[in-house]
């Protein structure tokens, strides 16, 4: 039976171990994840299901769905490991900006993605690192119906496990009032393997073996929230 806990594992320093990009390090990145545990307790109540099923060492690629701009703050501070984002660009600007990059996050174009950071991801990934990524590329309804190729790209190209998370509540549903501190649900989904390659082919199934996966796992979380 999948069960729902509160918070108390968010404050696990995250492993000590894990590599980060070269524009941060491991004390800003822990200062980082510090900052979106306290953000997202005061703005919701956070719970989590399948603590167990992150990867405690090795590459990770999160994907998760995307439904409102605070999901990253939620999901960044959820697995105990340090992860560095692809955001896009337009939000990386500015006194936040500044902030998103010292924390160990990555500033992407959704149109035209650097081959620069795209690389440094990759990089990053192979040291055994974790890279996070809402690879629908654009806030939406969260159903992940398609996702961009660059998921599939560094899935392919990296060794790493991918860990679909799906996530629900920090989006207020249309025509609902407006909750002091709603309940956001966060349901980490089975970490899965892809076949590796660097060609189109590799790419282009790798993509659509994290679309299905990710879409299942949102499946998951919704049959689970309607059941209660």
């Amino acid at each position: 039976m999948t069960r729902f806990t509160r918070p108390g594992r968010f404050f696990r320093l995250p492993g000590a171990d894990d590599p980060t990009p070269e524009h941060s390090d491991g004390r800003w990145m822990d200062r980082g994840r510090r900052i979106g545990i306290t953000v997202h307790t005061l703005l919701y109540r956070v719970r989590v299901a399948g603590w167990a099923r992150i990867p405690p060492t090795g590459p990770v690629l999160l994907v998760a769905n995307h439904m409102n701009f605070m999901d990253g703050a939620v999901l960044f501070s959820v697995p105990t490991r340090r992860v560095s984002f692809l955001i896009k660009a337009e939000a990386v600007k500015g006194p936040l900006g500044w902030l998103l990059r010292n924390v160990g996050q990555y500033s992407i174009d959704r149109d035209v993605p650097s081959r620069e950071v795209m690389l440094a991801a990759l990089a990053q990934l192979r040291a055994g690192g974790v890279i996070g990524l809402f690879p629908e590329g654009t806030r939406g309804d969260g159903n992940v119906e398609h996702v961009f190729s660059g998921a599939g790209w560094l899935a392919a190209r990296s060794g790493a496990v991918v860990l679909p998370v799906a996530l629900r509540g920090v989006q207020r549903p249309a025509g609902s009032r407006r909750r002091f501190r709603p309940t956001v649900s966060v349901l980490i989904g089975d970490p899965f393997p892809v076949p590796q390659g660097a060609g189109k082919v590799a790419v282009a199934a790798a993509t659509d073996q994290v679309r299905e996966k990710l879409a299942a796992t949102v499946r998951e979380l919704d049959g689970l929230l309607a059941a209660r």
